[in-house]
This record gives C-alpha cells, structure tokens and sequence, in this order.
C-alpha cells in the first residue's frame, strides 16, 4: 500500500487503536503489513470504509453522542 499513503496512514491509525498491544496483535504494523495477517487486512478494510465514507459528496456524518 506504499502508492496511497492517506489510505496507509489511515490503516496504522486504526490497526494501533484495535490492536494497541501484544494481547491483541503478535506484531506491530509495518511487521503486521509484511505479512499481510487478518489484523493487518482488518484495518485496511476499515481505513477503506472510512474513507469512502468521508469521501462522499454531500454527506454530512453526525458525531456520536456520549452520555
């Protein structure tokens, strides 16, 4: 995923909050994107959710609330 950094950039950012340690993932992300485990296909699948999500024209995404 080298060609689309925002996309690669996304990935991380959501692989490091899912999988935070070593109970949740054997190996860090650039290790993780070496090897292309489920962790690391889990967050690029999201990252590519998230993206199309944000990329739509006219959206507007309401913010969760949290009581």
């Amino acid at each position: 995923m080298e060609h689309d950094l925002q996309l690669r950039a996304a990935a991380r950012a959501i692989f490091d909050a899912c999988y935070p340690t070593e109970d949740w993932s054997p190996v860090g992300f650039d290790e993780a994107e070496r090897l292309r485990t489920v962790h690391y296909r889990q967050a690029v699948g999201a990252a590519q959710h998230a993206c199309a999500a944000l990329a739509a024209p006219g959206l507007q995404l309401a913010l969760p609330t949290f009581a």
